[in-house]
């Protein structure tokens, strides 16, 4: 089995490719041990010393460090991940990923509001979230009010350098540009 590694512009984060399906849809993540207890494969990630975030998507594992450096946290994620995949064991307990999912739709806007959710939705989905993906992390919608966007931040997105300016210059742009209603965008 072959893993790709794949650097993010966050520098605590790296993205794996293990080749192989991650998740049928959607995406998880898991911020410590605790929530990690609902994956097997998180469980495995955490249980070395240093890791401090988990996020899957589709068809990668981006991992946070906490401290360390990557050059002794790489080969044990790697051996760990290989470790996960020749068990033969889910990525994910299916009862405990649905109650994560559940956890995070927590969406707030006003009914009047609607279309234009709808219209922010359908931008991030085919325009944003696939950017950010290839750089190991997502970004959803969390909410509308008075022409500000609410988006959650999750996997090599959260706490990146960077992040500051992929709202202000990239985002925000794109959503001004397409609904002019749109003033502002924020982090949650």
């Amino acid at each position: 089995m072959f893993i790709q590694t794949e650097a993010t512009p966050n520098p605590a984060t790296l993205k794996f490719i293990p080749g192989r399906p991650v998740l049928d849809h959607g995406t998880l993540e898991f911020l410590d041990p605790e929530q990690g207890k609902a994956s097997p494969l998180a469980s495995r990630l955490f249980e070395i010393e240093g890791v401090g975030g988990v996020f899957f998507g589709t068809d990668f594992i981006s991992v946070t460090k906490g401290e360390g450096e990557w050059q002794h946290l790489k080969p044990a994620i790697l051996g760990a991940i290989m470790e996960h995949y020749l068990s033969g064991e889910a990525v994910t307990d299916t009862a405990s990923a649905a109650r994560a999912d559940d956890a995070e739709t927590g969406e707030f806007f006003a009914p009047e509001d609607e279309e234009t959710v709808k219209t922010i939705k359908e931008l991030l989905d085919t325009r944003v979230r696939p950017a950010v993906a290839q750089d190991g992390g997502d970004i959803t919608f969390q909410g509308y009010r008075d022409g500000v966007v609410f988006l959650h931040m999750r996997g090599a997105c959260s706490g990146c350098p960077s992040s500051t300016a992929t709202l202000r210059h990239g985002i925000e742009n794109l959503l001004r540009h397409f609904i002019p209603e749109v003033q502002e965008v924020r982090p949650v």
